[in-house]
């Protein structure tokens, strides 16, 4: 559940598309499909003629390949089994727990070879320093997905978000209700991050929200990093990763991460409970992607047409994750309405990172961090 990725906003489009220029052409050397279709070049179904067309070269392929995606992060086990019985195709699924950085390396290492990954789920900060490693494709229901949700040429396109919370064994924890509770002696040793922020999606996110309730904002995350060096002055904070075991265990008692992740620890572990805290949420959204040398490029481009059909954006909902295509399901009557009713709206007051407060956070973060913990 607990795979460190980078993750932050996906808000500059226009910064992106200078970006991108020179990422449209394919490098794949893929050879055409059973339809004569050459699926590496393909910028949308059309290209095979429309959806029955491209499924048809996807099964031809008959397998995709995808990589950091574990089975209890945003319902993702769910989505796979979803589009192995719909389409027939073998998913195989490499490095579950890997982060963004972990997926562009497997590219790279794999390229040329049929064990590459066909398709990324990427944090922003390492989406948009790789786009010249994606393939542009625009799904069916392109229209549905708000502009500020994708690169214009479908390079990479957000698929789902959590908000930022704090997930505490209640058995052993009040549920904190500001950061300064948990300064206190009573939670000596149990505060979590999911990683390292320089490395790390949920971690990174954490020290935005923390920086946000200390009353700063996303241009500076020092507050947040100077309330995790209290915390570590303090003995509260761990530098061990929060996993399904160490929060069974009781090891990491008290974790910061996203909704959906915390969601699914308390569905499954005995008085894990989920809280937020007053005042300002922060989200931020991952990012879908094709390898422009994906081994299977028609299984690529099907399984993006399906992660936002309404089948699989659901899935997202369910787990906690809100999808990208919420407003249009909610329009269209294709929600799932008894999952939105148990996750509830995004928060009112929410704030995500644009690209140029992500990098400079990254860069802050990447000075400052070590000594900050005392490693």
């Amino acid at each position: 559940m607990f795979k460190t990725r980078t993750i932050t906003a996906a808000l500059a489009v226009a910064a992106v598309a200078a970006l991108t220029l020179s990422s449209c052409s394919s490098g794949s050397g893929a050879t055409p499909s059973a339809s004569g279709v050459d699926a590496s070049t393909a910028t949308s179904a059309e290209a095979f003629g429309g959806i029955d067309g491209l499924v048809a070269a996807a099964k031809a392929e008959g397998t995709l390949n995808v990589i950091a995606l574990p089975d209890d992060w945003a319902n993702y086990g769910k989505i796979i089994a979803a589009f192995k019985t719909k389409y027939g195709l073998t998913v195989n699924s490499a490095n579950p727990n890997g982060s963004s950085a972990d997926e562009i390396k497997a590219a790279d290492d794999n390229k040329g070879q049929d064990t590459a990954p066909d398709v990324f789920d990427l944090g922003t900060a390492v989406a948009l320093a790789s786009t010249a490693k994606f393939a542009p494709y625009k799904v069916a229901n392109w229209a549905e997905i708000p502009d500020g949700n994708k690169e214009p040429t479908g390079l990479w396109v957000n698929d789902y978000t959590g908000s930022m919370s704090i997930g505490y064994n209640s058995a052993k924890y009040a549920a904190p209700t500001s950061l300064d509770d948990l300064l206190k002696a009573d939670y000596k040793g149990a505060v979590a991050i999911n990683g390292d922020p320089t490395q790390a999606g949920a971690a990174f996110a954490a020290i935005g929200f923390i920086t946000v309730q200390s009353g700063g904002t996303l241009d500076d995350f020092q507050p947040g990093i100077d309330f995790v060096q209290k915390l570590s002055k303090a003995g509260n904070f761990l530098t061990v990763d929060p996993t399904p075991a160490t929060i069974a265990s009781g090891e990491t008692g008290v974790v910061f991460d996203w909704s959906f992740n915390n969601v699914a620890a308390a569905a499954t572990v005995d008085g894990w409970k989920v809280t937020g805290l007053p005042g300002v949420a922060y989200i931020s959204y991952y990012n879908q992607a094709i390898n422009i040398d994906a081994p299977h490029p028609a299984a690529a481009r099907l399984w993006q047409e399906f992660l936002y059909t309404p089948e699989a954006q659901n899935l997202y909902l369910a787990a906690g994750a809100y999808p990208v295509t919420l407003d249009a399901m909610i329009t269209a009557k294709t929600v799932d309405q008894a999952a939105l009713d148990a996750v509830g709206p995004l928060p009112d007051k929410r704030v995500t990172p644009t690209t140029e407060q992500t990098d400079a956070a990254n860069a802050l973060l990447s000075k400052e961090w070590a000594a900050a913990i005392g490693q």
